[in-house]
């Protein structure tokens, strides 16, 4: 009686591929992805979407939105406020001039962006205030004064 041979294999991607054709190009995929790739230089960037990363807290007087948007200036951003919904909108564009740069990796995001905050009907949205310093946005917008948290005495 002659015991079958074995055979061992270096690697487990040519036994799965053998059998499952959507095993290789979905793992080639997955492991050569990288998070951190924007694209490669020839992608269209300007038809990208990006989200900014957006602190929203609250205190007694107001909300307070934080985001973060390096790159831009003030004329790039748009701020509205409706039916107690804040939206913030903009683009970041990629300027490049192909004559002098040659770029190999680009890690940053371009493109437009769209974020929107239900704040509620507790606001007082003729007094939102927004200040931008140093790539960030800072949004205030004040409670109305009936929705402020007061002290009740007990009697």
């Amino acid at each position: 009686m002659t015991t079958p041979a074995l055979t061992r294999r270096s690697s487990l991607a040519p036994l799965f591929s053998e059998r499952d054709p959507f095993f290789t190009p979905f793992f080639d995929r997955f492991l050569t992805w990288d998070p951190f790739r924007a694209g490669s230089p020839s992608e269209d960037l300007t038809s990208r979407t990006w989200m900014p990363p957006v602190d929203v807290r609250e205190t007694d007087e107001a909300y307070l939105l934080s985001a973060e948007l390096p790159g831009l200036t003030k004329d790039d951003i748009q701020i509205t406020f409706e039916n107690g919904v804040l939206r913030l909108s903009g683009e970041r564009r990629f300027e490049k001039d192909e004559q002098k740069d040659n770029y190999h990796r680009i890690e940053r995001a371009y493109g437009s962006f769209n974020r929107s905050f239900t704040l509620g009907s507790g606001v007082d949205p003729s007094k939102v205030n927004a200040a931008f310093k140093d790539g960030v946005l800072t949004i205030t917008v004040p409670k109305t004064p009936e929705t402020k948290p007061r002290k009740i005495a007990i009697s």
